[in-house]
C-alpha cells in the first residue's frame, strides 16, 4: 500500500466530519454506545455498513471513502440496551434543517486575505442586530445574512463600528430570537448557513465593521435537540453525557444546562466558541446569560446554589482566546454588576473582556422615562455614568438591547409616550438615554432602529421599519453628529473616549447636571458634558470650566436642524471667567434648551 494511502486511513485530527481528498473521517464522542455507525446519502443510508471503532475514553472514529462534502448524514448509536438511536453530529456545522440531517461541510473559504482589526476598546461602539429582522424585500420571510449585508452601508454611515448579532446558530423553524440553540456549531439555514455568515463578516470588514456574535452555552435547546440522551445513557429522566443529570440541570429554559464539570462538555463549548474566532473570523463572543451558567438560580445568585466549576471553566476559555486571540472582546452578559467577572484571571478574576452593565440601564431608564420632572433624581444618573478609570471600558453601556424592548417593555420613545414615539417628548427624553451611553465610560452600545425612533417592541417576527428612517432623517443626522464626537472624528474631543471622568455639577432642583471627561487632557482633549433633564430652557446658567479660554459648542442636542420641534437654544462659544465654581477654577454662562445634551470643548 503506498504511504499516501496509509496516512489516509489513520486517525485524522478534530471532530465531527473531517474531509480530505480521499473521504471523510467521522468522530463522535458517546461514551455509553455499545455500537455507533454512520449512515447517510454516500452509503444509501443502510444501518451498519460504516462502522466506526472505538478509540477510548466515549471516542468513535471512522473513515468512509465514498463520503464527501455536501452529503446529509448521521450517526447510529446502538445503546447498553440494544436501543438504535439516530442522532445529528454535534459537531455539524450545516443541517438540512433543525430536525433534519447532518450535513458534511466543507469550511474553506476565500477570505481574499481579511486581516480586520478590531478597534482598540475605548473607540468600540457596538450595534446589536438581529438577522431575521432586516428581511429586506422578503415578505413574510426572516432577514438572510444577504438582506443585512445591504444594509451594512447604514450602520457603517451612522459611525457604528461594530455590529452584534444575536444567535445564528440553527434553532426550530425559521423565525426565533436565537437563543434555543438545537445545533450549536451549525449556522442558521435560512439565514443563509454557513457561507452566508462568512460572507457578512468579509463584507462587515470591508466596510470597516467588526462582528460580535452572542453564543449561549447556558443552555442547549431545549428543542430539536438532539443532544439530549445523546447515547441512550442518562439518569432521573433529565439529558445524559452532555448535560447536568441533578438539580444542577434546572434553567428557565428546561432541565438543559450542560455539564461544566465533565472535560468533553467544557471541551466542546471551548471548540465551538474557538470555531466563531477562527473559522469565521468575528471579532469577540457575548456570553448570552452567564449568571445562568455560574448559578442555578441565575439572577438570585444565592452562594448556596452556585457551581463552583464554571468559575474556572470561565478562566481556561478566557485564558485561551487571549493567548489565541489577543484582539477580540469576549463580554458576559452577567447583569449582576460584579466586577470580578472582568478581573484578570491572574487575579482570580473570570477573565472577560467587558460585560453588559445592568447598574446603567435600569437607573437612566428610570430618570428619562417618567412624565413628570419633579421625580428625576440626578443622584441616580450620577451613580449610573461614573465608573472608576481603571475599569472604563469593562462594561458596555446602553439605554435599549433585545431584553429591554421586548417581553412586556417597549423602545424608550414608546415607554415616554406610548403610542406616540414621534411626540417631541419622547424624541427628546429617549436621546438624554442615548446621550449620556455616548459621553459616559463604558463601550457604549445600541439596539437596532435605536437611531431612527422604531416604535414597536422588538419581536423576531416583524421587520425594522425603515420608512421611520426616512421621515427621521434629522434623528439619524443627530445621533451621527453624536458618534463622530464620541470617535473623535474632528481631533477635538479626544476625551470623550478617555479613561476619566469627574461629575462637577448637579442641580436636582432644576434637574442639571455637568461634567468632564478627558484623556491626556488639555485643549482637544477634555470635554465638557452638560445635560437638562426638565423641560424647561436656562438662560445664562452659570457651570465650572476646568481651563481658561473658549470653550466651543461641538454638540447641541436642541438644534433645529435635527428635529423642526427642538427650540434652537444658540449657545455656540463659552468663554471663561476666572472665579472658583463647582470645584473648577473657571466658570461660563451658557444658555440650554429643555432635555438638551451640550458638548463644549477647546481648540487644539
Amino acid at each position: 500500500m503506498k504511504k499516501s494511502e496509509q496516512t489516509v486511513l489513520e486517525p485524522l485530527e478534530g471532530m465531527g466530519s473531517i474531509i480530505t481528498k480521499k473521504g471523510v473521517g467521522f468522530r463522535v464522542w458517546a461514551p455509553n454506545a455499545k455500537e455507533v455507525f454512520v449512515v447517510g446519502s454516500f452509503n444509501k443510508w443502510k444501518n451498519k455498513k460504516n462502522s466506526l471503532e472505538s478509540e477510548g475514553n466515549g471516542y468513535w472514529y471512522g473513515f468512509v471513502e465514498e463520503a464527501k462534502a455536501g452529503d446529509e448524514y448521521k450517526y447510529g448509536i446502538v445503546t447498553q440496551g440494544g436501543k438504535k438511536l439516530f442522532k445529528n453530529d454535534p459537531y455539524a456545522k450545516e443541517v438540512t434543517n433543525s430536525a433534519g440531517n447532518s450535513i458534511v461541510f466543507d469550511s474553506t473559504y476565500d477570505w481574499e486575505g481579511d486581516d480586520f482589526q478590531l478597534p482598540s476598546w475605548n473607540e468600540l461602539l457596538i450595534y446589536e442586530m438581529h438577522v431575521g429582522t432586516f428581511n429586506v424585500k422578503r415578505k413574510g420571510k426572516p432577514g438572510t445574512f444577504a438582506s443585512l449585508i445591504e444594509k451594512l452601508s447604514h450602520i457603517k454611515e451612522l459611525g457604528m463600528n461594530a455590529i452584534e448579532l444575536m444567535p445564528v446558530n440553527e434553532f426550530p423553524g425559521d423565525f426565533s430570537w436565537g437563543y434555543n440553540p438545537s445545533h450549536p456549531f451549525a449556522v442558521e439555514s435560512a439565514y443563509g448557513g454557513p457561507n452566508g455568515l462568512k460572507d457578512l463578516v468579509k463584507a462587515a470588514h470591508q466596510q470597516g465593521v467588526a462582528v460580535i456574535l452572542d453564543v449561549v452555552y447556558n443552555h442547549f435547546g431545549p428543542s430539536d435537540n438532539d443532544l439530549w440522551c445523546f447515547d441512550g445513557w442518562c439518569e432521573n429522566d433529565l439529558g445524559g453525557v452532555y448535560f447536568y443529570n441533578d438539580r444542577r440541570s434546572e434553567t428557565p429554559w428546561g432541565n438543559t444546562r450542560p455539564d461544566y464539570g465533565r472535560a468533553e462538555v467544557r471541551q466542546y463549548i471551548r471548540d465551538n466558541a474557538l470555531m466563531w474566532l477562527d473559522e469565521y473570523h468575528v471579532d469577540g463572543l457575548r456570553l448570552d446569560g452567564t449568571m445562568f451558567m455560574r448559578n442555578i438560580e441565575g439572577v438570585f445568585m444565592s452562594p448556596a446554589n452556585d457551581i463552583p466549576e464554571v468559575w474556572g471553566f470561565f478562566q481556561w476559555l478566557n485564558r485561551e482566546i487571549q493567548e489565541r486571540f489577543p484582539n477580540k472582546i469576549i463580554i458576559a452578559e452577567d447583569l449582576m454588576n460584579d466586577a470580578w467577572i472582568t478581573k484578570d484571571i491572574d487575579k482570580n478574576g473570570a477573565g472577560f473582556g467587558s460585560q453588559w452593565w445592568a447598574d446603567f440601564v435600569h437607573p437612566i431608564r428610570s430618570v428619562i422615562i417618567p412624565s413628570d420632572d419633579e421625580f428625576r433624581d440626578m443622584e441616580k444618573v450620577v451613580n449610573a455614568i461614573q465608573f472608576p478609570p481603571e475599569d472604563a471600558f469593562k462594561r458596555v453601556i446602553y439605554t435599549e438591547s433585545h431584553d429591554e424592548v421586548a417581553n412586556g417593555r417597549a423602545r424608550v420613545p414608546e415607554e415616554v409616550w406610548p403610542d406616540n414615539a414621534g411626540h417631541y417628548y419622547a424624541k427628546k427624553r429617549s436621546f438624554l438615554g442615548v446621550g449620556l451611553v455616548m459621553t459616559s465610560p463604558g463601550i457604549p452600545m445600541m439596539f437596532q432602529g435605536q437611531e431612527f425612533a422604531e416604535d414597536k417592541w422588538f419581536t423576531d417576527e416583524r421587520p425594522l421599519n425603515w420608512k421611520l428612517a426616512k421621515k427621521h432623517k434629522g434623528l439619524i443626522k443627530m445621533h451621527t453628529d453624536l458618534i463622530q464626537l464620541r470617535r473623535n472624528f474632528y481631533d477635538n474631543t479626544r476625551g470623550l473616549r478617555g479613561h476619566h471622568m469627574q461629575v462637577y455639577h448637579v442641580n436636582q432642583e432644576q434637574k442639571l447636571i455637568a461634567f468632564q471627561r478627558w484623556q491626556e487632557g488639555g485643549p482637544g482633549d477634555t470635554v465638557v458634558v452638560v445635560i437638562n433633564f426638565a423641560n424647561q430652557t436656562r438662560e445664562g446658567y452659570t457651570i465650572g470650566l476646568p481651563a481658561s479660554g473658549d470653550w466651543e459648542l461641538r454638540f447641541n442636542s436642541d438644534w433645529k436642524g435635527y428635529d423642526k420641534d427642538f427650540t434652537n437654544q444658540p449657545t455656540f462659544t463659552m468663554g471663561a471667567h476666572k472665579g472658583k465654581t463647582d470645584s473648577m477654577p473657571y466658570y461660563g454662562l451658557l444658555d440650554i434648551g429643555p432635555y438638551a445634551v451640550l458638548i463644549f470643548s477647546q481648540n487644539p
